[in-house]
């Protein structure tokens, strides 16, 4: 079994803070990014978001984010503040399915929303300006914003070459070089999907570019939000987390700890098969319409930390394991190398298959299994029957 990913929390985050200083910076950030854009409530409503679910998503994001109850009204505020606060998001060496992922929606819920309506001062995507014009939208910001903008960065970091594989903007400026440039004075950046926090498949074997994640080629500290592509929810309630606190959410090997301390295994909705010893043993068998496991089929659910159960896709309507097929563990470094073969089990994986062919196909064993227990059972309440009968025999007679 793999190891839990290594917990470490900022000084501020070991406990949830107290909450008159979380609705105090609340109130700063409110008063500094002042009413631009668009109000959330709006949104919403154009949207046919009532104001009744978006309490109940605040609640439920509230919880996600392991804070108490007490917090549900500043996880809304911060909510509302997030599309004013101005950020820079890099499309580095990537193919921009993380943006696709989260703008493409066919059923947005309020995290894609959230983030659809981000102050995207910089965003090669969805921005409006081109050329010359957009580079003075990305200046503008950095000298404007300066230490307060966030930086998001979807995509690894080619520095083969002094980073040449990879030139941006009029100018043809290396990614390597942009993303310095606007790592320097970013309150804080932001990895995106498996690209920009562990290297992507640029990184596999052989790697001609020197693909590397955002914290590697830059040194710097990221929060990273791994998957291919990661899940809006993530990135919203770290942002979230980061309006509340100002700083960094407890990370597990520099992942948000709330959303990738667990692995896909533990909450998977398939788990009660794969302890009762039933899999599917190809595709489109018997076991496989009655939702048997997908370990067997390659599943990596075992290796892999994610919350993918938890949160799902379009208004968590479904997600792979869900959907018929094994997790691929993109979440985890270098998946494209270390998970391969996709859809076969690990041979040196380590994880013991409870009655290896399934409880069907062991069923002599299993009642064996269950007799040998019964009997067991049945020895050992003997025994304790006679040592509380040799206690009671001992010294004066006693009423039963």
């Amino acid at each position: 079994m793999p190891k839990r990913p290594p917990l470490r929390a900022p000084r501020s985050q070991r406990t949830a803070p107290p909450l008159d200083r979380v609705e105090r910076r609340l109130d700063r950030l409110d008063r500094r990014f002042g009413a631009s854009g668009l109000p959330l409530d709006e949104l919403l409503a154009r949207n046919g978001v009532s104001r009744r679910e978006f309490l109940k998503w605040s609640s439920f994001m509230t919880a996600a984010l392991c804070l108490p109850p007490a917090f549900e009204r500043a996880v809304a505020r911060a909510a509302a503040l997030a599309p004013r606060v101005p950020v820079v998001w890099l499309h580095l060496q990537e193919c921009t399915g993380c943006t696709e992922s989260a703008l493409r929606s066919a059923y947005p819920g309020i995290a894609e929303l959230i983030l659809e309506y981000l102050s995207f001062d910089y965003h090669e995507t969805i921005m409006a300006p081109a050329g010359h014009a957009a580079e003075k939208s990305l200046e503008d910001t950095l000298s404007k914003h300066r230490g307060e903008y966030l930086c998001v960065m979807e995509g690894s970091i080619p520095t083969a070459m002094d980073g040449k594989y990879l030139r941006l903007g009029p100018a043809g400026e290396t990614g390597l070089s942009l993303a310095r440039r606007v790592a320097a004075d970013a309150k804080a950046v932001i990895a995106i999907g498996h690209c920009a926090s562990w290297g992507g498949p640029q990184s596999a074997a052989p790697n001609p570019t020197g693909a590397r994640p955002v914290h590697e080629a830059l040194g710097i500290r990221t929060i990273r939000i791994p998957g291919c592509p990661y899940n809006s929810v993530s990135l919203v309630g770290t942002i979230l987390n980061f309006l509340l606190v100002g700083d960094l959410p407890a990370l597990a090997d520099g992942r948000p700890a709330w959303a990738y301390a667990k692995r896909i295994h533990d909450t998977c909705p398939r788990r009660a098969h794969f302890d009762a010893g039933e899999f599917v043993e190809q595709w489109g068998d018997e076991g496989a319409k009655r939702g048997f496991c997908l370990y067997k089929m390659g599943c990596k659910g075992p290796y892999t930390w994610n919350n993918c159960n938890e949160m799902g896709w379009n208004e968590a309507a479904s997600f792979p394991i869900r959907a018929g097929h094994g997790c691929i563990g993109c979440s985890e470094n270098a998946f494209w190398d270390q998970m391969a073969p996709l859809e076969k089990p690990l041979a040196d994986g380590g994880v013991d298959i409870p009655f290896v062919r399934g409880v069907e196909g062991t069923v002599d064993a299993v009642g064996w299994a269950l007799v040998g227990g019964a009997a067991a059972g049945i020895a050992a309440h003997a025994a304790y029957s006679g040592l509380v009968k040799g206690t009671r025999g001992s010294g004066e007679n006693r009423e039963e």
